[in-house]
């Protein structure tokens, strides 16, 4: 073998060695970054109408922030509600049910991870209606004023948070 065939071989074998130690010192930190950005979220059961086209945009809305989505149709939403005790005053067109809380209508996932993150006692939070420009329901500009609200067993609501 001739001296630069020999360099170059040397030369290879150190690239290699040093994108093989670069990947091992890298990964870890890769993954770390995902997954900060998604941090673990537990299962979100969604009860939805097969004829209500928001339901699935707002699955999106979740899916997108980290929540694993459990899709299920059925045409009986108004056996969902009650099964669950949300509110009359506050239905809307789904349900979903998040680590033993009842997620009314379109609730954003910042209110979501914050309950989660909170641990209130109450049964759910909901966003009654269907109000525009909420995550599933978003018709361009218009964004609606709208509050999401706690409700325990008892039926005591109180303000979650407000939305623009």
């Amino acid at each position: 073998m001739t001296r630069r065939g020999l360099v170059n071989r040397l030369v290879m074998g150190l690239l290699m060695a040093a994108i093989a130690l670069l990947t091992t010192f890298t990964a870890p930190a890769t993954a770390a970054a995902s997954s900060s950005v998604h941090p673990a979220l537990p299962e979100l059961t969604v009860y939805r109408s097969p004829t209500c086209r928001c339901c699935g945009y707002w699955t999106d809305h979740m899916k997108a922030a980290g929540f694993h989505v459990q899709d299920i149709v059925t045409e009986d939403m108004v056996a969902v509600k009650a099964r669950y005790g949300v509110p009359e005053a506050l239905a809307s067109c789904h349900t979903a049910l998040v680590d033993g809380y009842v997620i009314e209508g379109h609730v954003p996932a910042t209110d979501v991870q914050r309950l989660l993150s909170e641990e209130p006692d109450v049964l759910g939070i909901a966003a009654p209606g269907m109000p525009m420009g909420s995550p599933g329901m978003d018709m361009g500009d218009r964004v609606d004023p709208y509050t999401v609200v706690s409700f325990t067993q008892t039926g005591e609501t109180a303000t979650f948070a407000e939305h623009p």
